[in-house]
């Protein structure tokens, strides 16, 4: 049970410092994200690389550089709404229109 514990304790001490390992409440957006960031850093800060990449896209090793590093912003595209921000939106749009009818 020790074995249990200290080995739960390792992977949420793992998890608080390195935000690329994930936790319980991450989504797969989250995951995604931190997998595509860690690709493209990886290929822009390694020079062979990033020469064999810019060779196969038949492209200058600056422009495939830039390229990946503005794609680190939004590697997957944008979050998803999240389901209480939908809900907040809807309760709004609710009272909006209660408050319209009744003028």
């Amino acid at each position: 049970m020790a074995d249990k514990l200290r080995t739960q304790q390792e992977l949420e001490r793992l998890q608080a410092k390195y935000i690329g390992t994930g936790h319980p409440d991450t989504t797969s957006w989250e995951w995604k994200t931190n997998i595509h960031r860690d690709t493209n850093a990886t290929i822009v800060g390694h020079p062979p690389l990033l020469a064999y990449v810019a060779l196969a896209q038949n492209e200058p090793a600056a422009k495939v550089r830039a390229r990946l590093i503005r794609k680190m912003l939004q590697p997957v595209g944008p979050p998803p709404n999240r389901e209480d921000e939908e809900l907040m939106a809807a309760a709004a749009a609710a009272v909006q229109r209660q408050q319209n009818a009744e003028s």
